[in-house]
């Protein structure tokens, strides 16, 4: 008779957090920094060709800087990460018993029984012991494992996705309904987004839009007057 295990996986929110952080920051970003852009250049100028090459480099010029500075982030996450391996790989090499010991300690910290919590790390060491050490003793693992070239896609992407919103509304309306409707319309879809990660990270809802929103229509106000009275100095 041939057994079958069946696992029962639990999604929880936390696994949830460091993706939906970077696609929603980035998103957001999009959208208020083109938003923003596209209202205080149309404030200042008299022709919608001018407001969509302004959005439009806001657009590719955020995206970049995202990719950029994403990449560069995580790198220097990742190259730590393989400092720290390396160094635990040494460690192992050169003093296995202390290692071991020092993941039986680990575990049982964690609450195991010290005969148990040492069986545990004689088990585990004999299955893989770089590997056993980087996920309890370091933290690492393959899922948290830092990706740069992913990370700065991701995050080009997120930007890019969100900053093309008020473009394309500008490239639709009449120049006299510039700034209203992308200001309108940004800011709605700023509460869509605050309302998605809320509910996807199962946090207060009503509190992650209005602080969004407000937040977003403030800076947006701001940009709209610092384009007034630059167009008007001009």
């Amino acid at each position: 008779m041939t057994t079958h295990h069946h696992y029962h996986h639990e999604g929880h929110a936390i696994a949830r957090v460091g993706w939906l952080r970077a696609a929603v920051l980035g998103a957001n970003d999009g959208i208020l920094s083109t938003a923003s852009l596209i209202v205080g250049v149309a404030s200042a100028s008299t022709d919608t060709r001018q407001v969509l090459v302004a959005g439009a480099a806001g657009l590719v010029a955020g995206a970049l800087s995202m990719a950029a500075g994403e990449y560069v982030s995580v790198s220097s996450q990742a190259d730590l990460e393989r400092a720290d391996v390396d160094r635990e790989k040494v460690e192992l090499r050169e003093d296995p018993d202390g290692e071991l010991k020092e993941l039986a300690h680990i575990y049982q910290r964690r609450g195991l029984a010290h005969d148990l919590a040492a069986e545990v790390a004689r088990q585990l060491t004999a299955h893989d012991a770089l590997a056993a050490h980087a996920r309890d003793e370091l933290g690492l693992s393959k899922a948290t494992r830092a990706r740069p070239v992913q990370a700065a896609f991701a995050s080009a992407a997120s930007f890019a996705s969100g900053a093309i919103v008020p473009v394309a509304v500008t490239a639709l309306v009449p120049f006299h309904r510039i700034p209203i409707v992308v200001m309108i319309g940004s800011v709605l879809l700023l509460g869509l987004l605050g309302a998605l990660g809320a509910r996807t990270g199962s946090a207060p809802i009503g509190r992650a839009v209005a602080r969004v929103m407000l937040l977003g229509l403030a800076a947006m106000l701001l940009t709209i007057g610092l384009g007034r009275m630059l167009g008007t100095s001009l």
